[in-house]
């Protein structure tokens, strides 16, 4: 092939990418009471009841993720984690409570903080939204390892899966998308990488 063939071949490759990601729909909801300013460590959620995916594509996702939280300071740990990472591709459409929340980043910006002590006429009210994702969702979940309770999910529908590389492409493209909806990084990190 010549040099502008290649190009154009590579930039329409790259087009149609761009127009398949934007198919995707990504969200986020989290918990008011995550305390996400002291999360460092994290592991994946195991066992032989839970939905643990220990195929290639199962492999793929949890490089993905490990990537984008390295990326975010975060250190793998295998005892009392900071949080614990589980995640699911679900086939065909399904119908998902989500919250209506002002993004993660401007809500930690505000200073706001909940906890079990907070009054309750003092505590931020969630504004439940039924949402119906479409065929194909990717679900991510944090949840916090002290108090077993889930403070962040991220999730795209519309994902379609095909196999081989190109299914390794659109699922590392789907996990970077959903944790752009989650960019916090561990204390110090950013200061410490300048």
């Amino acid at each position: 092939m010549k040099p502008a063939t290649i190009t154009l071949f590579t930039l329409a490759l790259s087009l149609s990418g761009c127009f398949a990601a934007r198919e995707a729909r990504i969200e986020s909801d989290y918990s008011y009471s995550g305390n996400f300013r002291r999360y460092r460590t994290y592991d994946f959620v195991t066992g032989n009841e839970l939905a643990t995916d220990s195929s290639a594509l199962g492999e793929v996702l949890r490089d993905a993720i490990r990537a984008r939280l390295r990326s975010q300071g975060y250190k793998p740990a295998k005892n009392r984690p900071d949080l614990l990472v589980s995640f699911r591709l679900y086939e065909g459409d399904m119908r998902f409570r989500g919250f209506a929340q002002e993004e993660l980043t401007a809500w930690l910006a505000s200073g706001k903080e909940e906890t079990d002590e907070t009054p309750k006429d003092a505590r931020k009210g969630y504004q439940p939204l039924r949402l119906l994702l479409r065929e194909g969702t990717l679900l991510v979940t944090l949840i916090d390892y002290r108090t077993n309770r889930a403070v962040w999910n991220g999730y795209a529908s519309g994902v379609t899966v095909p196999k081989g590389a190109q299914g390794e492409a659109v699922v590392r493209r789907s996990v970077r998308s959903i944790f752009d909806q989650y960019r916090v990084f561990t204390e110090g990190y950013l200061e410490s990488n300048r």
